[in-house]
């Protein structure tokens, strides 16, 4: 019978190559846009639309990128919200003004109590769009101009409801280049993406599987949100998760949770057209994803705890073990280990092309991403969490 730290470091070996699994199943299938093959005839309509609250270090270039689409049949909605730096004045510049057709500016409306601000703008946003496709963006991306016609042929050959695509993440700052790419391999490891693309392959798949079941295998990047009008109305849009801080992935499971209903979710990416800077600073980025750790969980603390203690014995302590276990009988396992950490995050890097740095120091980026985690956490039911100069209590942390 194996001695307990053989008998732990082959659980954490399993939780490893679970992860690999994973990480190889996903790539397999894990798709990318492509340029339209020809112009699109009868093109649908598309509007783009934009939140934006205090965004003058990105607002230019990413509006410029989307003005240059070549695609035949779009509109632009820009929604300032109540921004206090040179916003507006930019907007102008671009000629994204009020009133104005094809791309106008709308001004956001106070935020109503119980609303989370970019739900709320979004949700505005939503409502002052004419499109049969809704194309959700953030100010901090850039596109290039086939962008929307890759999108629009993306979605009409998987008939798909949403289509949630992944930029390339852009990184300059020491922090962003070891925390950003964490959220690649969280994506990557924790969520079966292959699952839920085989679960709808074959409808009849998904009668075996409860609803609540299916909505845990979605997920979808804020970033980059292509929505086919009528299942966004579906699931009832922003509206339906107005309080929730982490509202890409809430809307990512609501639409798996409908799979039984015919909705269709395909996350994919679109390494070729979008790139997204999230954020400029080691200080930004620890605020942004204290922001969105806990609340991603939805108040499920076993699950919270769980995941956490996965990652750091699975992910972390094989970097320890390798100095204090040396001579051991598990040595070996911790080894193997180390050897498949390593290969999960050189598949993904290459595959994502995110920073070296976050692979060459990879301990210290998961201390980091626990940290923030506990962070998240902690301020959840306490002084709460602030986001664009609003601040948000999202529950017990107790």
């Amino acid at each position: 019978m194996p001695d307990l730290p053989t008998l732990y470091h082959g659980l954490v070996l399993a939780v490893l190559l679970w992860g690999l699994f994973t990480v190889l199943a996903n790539l397999a299938c894990f798709g990318g846009l492509t340029s339209a093959a020809a112009p699109l005839q009868d093109a649908p309509r598309v509007s783009i639309l934009i939140p934006a609250r205090n965004e003058e270090l990105s607002i230019g270039p990413c509006v410029r990128s989307l003005l240059a689409q070549d695609y035949p049949a779009w509109e632009l909605i820009v929604l300032d919200d109540q921004s206090s730096d040179a916003t507006p004045q930019l907007l102008d510049e671009l000629g994204v003004q009020y009133g104005t057709r094809r791309a106008r500016r709308i001004s956001g409306k106070a935020l109503p109590p119980g609303w989370v601000g970019k739900n709320w703008a979004c949700h505005q946003l939503a409502q002052a769009a004419t499109g049969d496709f809704l194309f959700f963006t953030d100010a901090d991306t850039t596109h290039a101009p086939g962008t929307v016609s890759a999108a629009v042929a993306y979605a009409q050959r998987h008939q798909a409801s949403l289509v949630s695509a992944w930029p390339r993440l852009i990184t300059q700052s020491w922090g962003e280049k070891l925390i950003i790419p964490m959220i690649v391999l969280a994506g990557m490891t924790m969520y079966p993406h292959w699952l839920l693309l085989w679960l709808q392959a074959r409808p009849s798949r998904l009668g075996h599987l409860p609803e609540k079941w299916r909505r845990m295998l979605g997920a979808a990047n804020g970033q980059f949100m292509f929505w086919r009008r009528s299942a966004y109305n579906a699931v009832g849009g922003h509206d339906a998760i107005r309080d929730h801080l982490v509202e890409d992935v809430a809307l990512g499971r609501a639409v798996a949770g409908r799979t039984g209903e015919g909705l269709r979710l395909f996350n994919c990416e679109a390494l070729r057209f979008s790139s997204c800077r999230m954020y400029r600073n080691f200080g930004e980025v620890w605020e942004g994803f204290t922001k969105n750790t806990w609340p991603a969980f939805e108040g499920r603390h076993v699950m919270f705890v769980f995941f956490g203690t996965m990652h750091a014995a699975a992910y972390l302590l094989p970097f320890v073990h390798v100095f204090t276990h040396r001579g051991r009988p598990s040595y070996p396992l911790v080894i193997a280990e180390l050897a498949i950490i390593v290969l999960i995050r050189l598949l993904l890097t290459v595959r994502f092309r995110t920073s070296w740095l976050s692979v060459a120091l990879h301990p210290v980026a998961e201390l980091l991403a626990l940290s923030i985690g506990l962070n998240s956490w902690r301020l959840a039911g306490r002084k709460g969490v602030t986001w664009k100069g609003r601040r948000y209590v999202t529950g017990s942390a107790k």
